[in-house]
């Protein structure tokens, strides 16, 4: 068969008509990949290939591939050996599609930051107290250097939000569960939560104060303690989140 495709790969796809063509192509793509047709790290049919099928042209093939390349679910190797490969799921990678989601939602107005600050409590209590019971030396280290930038800093410091997301990215990453953690990070990365402080002396000296028990529970093993300290702190922020309206 031309170009060396596999039989079992090469009548994966048909057109449909329902859709335009561009969409068909990056839908059924997308659903062989998520059905898993296509295992990770295993390259798709060349776009000469994919354009047959489809009944498209190859241009239409390389904008879908190129919105799922946007979408992190493949990526592409230029040369002779290279074409369009599955990604492998990693924390990182899953964050940042879902990151995606939650940023497209927040643009059309779907929701307002209250509520996804509601979210925070339903992902990040619960993340605290696995953090309790699994976190490593190396992620502790690196919850004890953010607080100490947190502890040591001034509010007029424009790296307030990187270090409130990697307070609270870590401690999801330290729970153990890697979608957990990828939810954790996907919320920060498209809201920046500490953004939407009105931030006083006495307002980042509560919140640093906060930080600094979340992590002392963590660091002892205390699960319920550290649940409590985390659900104490997303209160406060709560109350005093300036973000009445949507993102």
């Amino acid at each position: 068969m031309a170009d060396g495709v596999k039989s079992g790969a090469a009548e994966r796809f048909r057109a449909r008509q329902v859709m335009r063509p561009r969409d068909q192509v990056e839908q059924q793509i997308r659903d062989a990949i998520l059905e898993g047709h296509f295992a990770q790290g295993e390259k798709l049919p060349p776009e000469t290939e994919l354009a047959r099928q489809f009944g498209v042209s190859r241009p239409t093939v390389r904008e879908a591939l190129g919105a799922l390349v946007s979408a992190g679910l493949i990526r592409k190797i230029p040369g002779m050996a290279g074409g369009s490969f599955v990604n492998t799921v990693t924390p990182d990678s899953l964050s940042r599609m879902l990151s995606e989601s939650v940023d497209t939602i927040l643009r059309l107005g779907a929701l307002d930051v209250l509520e996804l600050t509601e979210v925070r409590r339903v992902l990040e209590v619960p993340a605290a107290r696995m953090a309790a019971q699994h976190r490593t030396e190396s992620q502790l280290d690196e919850l004890r250097s953010v607080v100490e930038r947190q502890r040591t800093t001034t509010i007029d410091d424009p790296g307030i939000p990187g270090y409130d997301l990697a307070f609270h990215t870590t401690i999801g990453q330290a729970s153990g569960n890697r979608l957990l953690a990828a939810f954790i990070a996907a919320v920060h990365d498209a809201t920046h939560p500490a953004q939407y402080l009105d931030v006083t002396k006495e307002v980042g000296r509560r919140t640093v104060k906060q930080h600094m028990a979340i992590l002392t529970a963590i660091e002892s093993g205390d699960e319920e303690a550290a649940a409590e300290a985390m659900q104490s702190h997303l209160d406060y922020v709560l109350r005093y989140s300036t973000a009445q309206a949507t993102a």
